[in-house]
């Protein structure tokens, strides 16, 4: 999720970007072209009912849809499930839309975006998986549990960014906070200059997590969350679905949890600044035979918990037929 002090925190910088010498400039140009080249490769794009979805996948076994949350793009996808794919499975991660290639429908809802990954389950010849959302991508992984029990074997919701009574939200955007915003993320260069002198407070607001925690971790997880950070260039070509997770995960709509009759887990952390844990505990309590893992310190990406978590997951899909 993108919140408001995030928009403030990348507003704060536009200053010093607007006089960044020659030295800046190459160095941001150089990153940003590494960026485009790394979206460039690795994907495909199919006609799904709501236009092109694009996609890429890694690994062999068993398929896995793997959802991406705020920020993200296919690339966060494989970033995200690469433990599963060293586990043995075949990991696909669609772009949602507004995301990289992905169209942005009339209809971006959460139920439409679950409806368009049939059409890419079809085109794959894949007649039923496991699902895995994180943060705002479980809201169409629980959509596709809801709405095609047929094609969805489990569902993993990774500190979900859904409905819960006790969890706190954003108010809604006027049109001048959604025409600043549009602004800041069609900016490559204000957010890359935002993650050279505000990297703390990204940490804290676009990840939701600790700056303490970031800096006291391992040197992997202190590199797997830079990696979270810098993937999110080039924003430009994210904008839609950031602004469109802003909208629905900033005050998510309560889902029909009781609905989902497949094997369910839930997962989040305590401390995670976007109140997720307390999100899958309603679904824990929703969800019939539904399992909860928690944690009580990692913030919003799990600093610290990798590797047990995905260890975790694999455990439970173990479980499902």
């Amino acid at each position: 999720m993108v919140s408001r002090r995030t928009v403030l925190g990348l507003g704060i910088v536009a200053g010093a970007a607007a006089v960044a010498g020659g030295a800046v400039r190459s160095a941001y140009r150089t990153e940003l072209d590494l960026a485009e080249a790394r979206i460039a490769a690795g994907s495909v794009t199919i006609a799904t009912r709501a236009g092109t979805m694009e996609y890429a996948e890694k690994g062999a076994g068993r398929p896995l849809l793997m959802i991406h949350g705020t920020g993200g793009g296919f690339d966060q996808g494989l970033h995200f499930g690469a433990p599963l794919v060293v586990a043995g499975y075949r990991v696909i991660a669609p772009s949602r839309f507004g995301y990289l290639r992905s169209d942005y429908p009339a209809d971006a809802g959460s139920a439409a975006q679950a409806d368009a990954f049939v059409d890419l389950l079809d085109a794959l010849g894949i007649d039923r998986l496991p699902v895995a959302g994180g943060s705002a991508g479980a809201l169409p992984a629980i959509e596709f549990a809801i709405r095609h029990p047929d094609r969805c074997s489990a569902l993993v919701a990774i500190v979900p960014a859904t409905y819960a009574p006790e969890r706190p939200t954003f108010a809604p955007m006027s049109p001048m906070q959604e025409r600043v915003m549009r602004a800041m993320l069609g900016s490559d260069f204000l957010f890359w200059a935002a993650l050279q002198l505000l990297r703390d407070q990204m940490v804290g607001t676009m990840l939701a997590t600790d700056p303490a925690l970031v800096h006291a971790a391992s040197l992997d997880d202190q590199a797997r969350v830079d990696q979270i950070l810098r993937n999110i260039l080039p924003v430009s070509r994210r904008q839609r679905g950031l602004i469109n997770d802003a909208k629905l995960a900033g005050n998510p709509a309560p889902q029909a949890l009781e609905r989902i009759s497949v094997p369910t887990l839930a997962i989040s952390l305590e401390d995670d600044r976007f109140g997720t844990y307390d999100a899958a505990r309603y679904m824990v309590a929703k969800i019939a035979g539904a399992g909860l893992v928690g944690y009580p310190t990692g913030g919003h990406v799990w600093v610290g918990h990798n590797a047990e978590m995905f260890a975790a997951i694999d455990e439970f899909l173990k479980t499902v037929p």
